[in-house]
């Protein structure tokens, strides 16, 4: 097929820079009135995880916490007990506050007596201030592996590609935070692995393409921004197989994981899916055309040089 009737990504990069906008607007605006839904991880506040050797009921469950609550006995607020294990006899309980070992103790006893069986606990406390230390470290990490990309990028190739890859990668690397803050996922340590793995992820992909964009350019002459066009097209088809190929394999196995695995895992997964969706969406719509941009500014100037 001729590339004149091959979709023109270049022509038509208005619509997905909008798109994202919108996405990424949406949000930073619930993000700022609601906040994103922490874990324990970078919330402070206890986590039980309660083993009672019987199958759980949710309705007994909240009717058990609801009990211990109206008494006094548990003050603190918690989110909705998540049941698991084999057989369904495990509850894992996220509490807003540091609870002491006094309640820990109520909440085992509250569920022993309510099923006749002996029940084991395990303990996750996080304080105020770790709670701040590690959201802090995960923006720091997210930072300077966006920075050691872009200097990787920028000796390998040039920094209009260094400038276009970064751009498209945070691109990614908010989409997924923005998904999870609009529908309010739950945000833990697993969630900021797959945000780093989405980075390493996206940058791959355009690497592909920027690389193929080189080889172009070198047999290319550019005398109009037809030419240019023509070029970037031309280079994101030829690497379409390969992207489209590489990105469906990781997302059939992210998709497993989605599906088959454990309720700890799935949040990991689903940021996983998002992230990977999101790399390949922004190499081709995205990165590709910010690249022409820089480009086509720096082929209008040299073309005035040498009018002038």
């Amino acid at each position: 097929m001729d590339s004149k009737q091959k979709y023109d990504f270049v022509k038509n990069r208005n619509k997905f820079f909008i798109l994202s906008a919108a996405i990424l607007i949406i949000g930073l605006v619930v993000m700022l009135t609601s906040g994103m839904n922490f874990g324990v991880d970078f919330k402070a506040g206890t986590n039980i995880d309660l083993v009672v050797g019987k199958q759980l009921d949710s309705a007994k469950v909240e009717e058990i916490l609801h009990g211990l609550n109206t008494s006094g006995d548990v003050k603190s607020k918690y989110a909705d007990p998540t049941i698991g294990g084999n057989n369904s006899d495990r509850v894992s309980i996220r509490f807003d506050d540091v609870l002491d070992d006094a309640t820990v103790n109520k909440i085992q006893t509250a569920f022993a007596t309510a099923y006749s069986a002996e029940v084991s606990k395990e303990i996750n406390t996080v304080d105020p201030q770790l709670a701040k230390e590690l959201l802090m470290k995960a923006v720091y990490a997210v930072a300077i592996s966006s920075v050691l990309i872009c200097l990787y990028v920028s000796i390998r190739f040039e920094w209009r590609f260094a400038l276009a890859a970064i751009i498209a990668i945070l691109h990614d690397a908010f989409i997924v935070i923005a998904m999870f803050a609009i529908f309010r996922f739950e945000v833990n340590l697993p969630f900021l692995a797959a945000v780093l793995t989405t980075i390493g992820y996206s940058i791959n992909d355009k690497i592909v393409i920027f690389d193929r964009i080189r080889e172009n350019l070198r047999f290319a002459k550019l005398k109009t921004d037809a030419d240019l066009v023509a070029l970037v097209n031309d280079s994101i088809w030829q690497t379409m197989a390969r992207n489209i190929n590489t990105v469906l394999v990781v997302l059939i196995a992210a998709g497993c994981l989605y599906l088959f695995g454990s309720e700890s895992i799935k949040l990991f997964a689903l940021a996983k899916l998002i992230g990977l969706t999101s790399g390949a969406y922004s190499s081709i719509f995205i990165a590709c055309s910010l690249w022409y941009l820089f480009k086509r500014n720096s082929l209008s100037r040299s073309k005035k040089k040498v009018a002038a």
